[in-house]
């Protein structure tokens, strides 16, 4: 019987993983974020047309269906170990947490906007082919198009509470991904998350802007100073959520049981 790891252990795994990340050379880590960013589309896409195969009369059967479609994104991100920008809060702050070095921040930083950037390029760039006609069922296009401009009229408030949920989620998973060891046990957890931030739906700022990204690219009337406003409000949200939340709080536990810790 394999026993599960305590939180100090957990903590050391997200830590070593952490070094990894921050430790990757230019080229794979824009690569690896670029992979990320076109991956995550493939949810999107598959909610879209979930959503749009079943019929509207349905009401909340409709946003499960595409809730379970988007999950396998998370699967595909987890399982090809790529970089999306909030599944990089727990294990490299871990790492920098662990390091005595003043200077640490600097990669961290390097790493969040890389991979910010470049999945937003990867991302965008795969969206493009779907706009091609014939490539998406009519149906899905619309179902996008709609998300999109729900997305689009939330509030500045609504989004950033949205993204401290969207945030905790992310980041939680992380920190149990660092507690398990098989592969099938890191996609279980993938999935689960994957369909709970699509159920609620909560915001995740890499996902949250291509969502409106497809809106745009398929007519929705949405201007960039309402695209700005959600970017910054989820992105504040998700890192209130995933590094304020869990990673400060798992940091403390760990600290706290550990007198030499830092």
């Amino acid at each position: 019987m394999t026993v599960a790891p305590d939180p100090a252990e957990i903590f050391e795994r997200a830590a070593e993983e952490g070094e990894r990340r921050l430790d990757q050379t230019l080229l794979e880590l824009v690569a690896n974020s670029f992979i990320a960013g076109f991956t995550v589309v493939f949810g999107i896409v598959a909610l879209g047309i979930v959503e749009a195969l079943i019929p509207a009369r349905y009401g909340g059967i409709v946003a499960i269906g595409g809730a379970l479609a988007f999950g396998v994104a998370l699967v595909f991100l987890i399982v090809g170990r790529t970089e999306l920008f909030n599944e990089n809060f727990f294990d490299p702050v871990s790492a920098i947490v662990s390091r005595e070095d003043s200077r640490a921040i600097t990669p961290l930083l390097r790493l969040w906007t890389l991979t910010f950037a470049f999945n937003l390029v990867g991302g965008g760039l795969f969206a493009l082919v779907f706009t091609i006609d014939g490539t998406l069922p009519a149906g899905a296009v619309e179902i996008l198009r709609h998300t999109a401009e729900e997305i689009a009229h939330r509030t500045a408030t609504a989004e950033f509470a949205k993204g401290i949920v969207g945030g905790a989620l992310v980041a939680l998973l992380s920190y149990l991904l660092a507690a398990v060891n098989s592969v099938g046990s890191r996609m279980t957890l993938a999935y689960v998350v994957g369909v709970l931030l699509t159920l609620g739906p909560f915001d995740h700022v890499i996902v949250t802007i291509l969502h409106v990204l497809f809106g745009v690219l398929f007519g929705a009337d949405i201007t960039l100073t309402r695209l700005a406003i959600s970017t910054v409000a989820v992105t504040a949200g998700n890192l209130v959520g995933g590094v304020g939340l869990v990673t400060f709080s798992h940091v403390a536990e760990v600290a706290g049981a550990d007198d030499s810790f830092g």
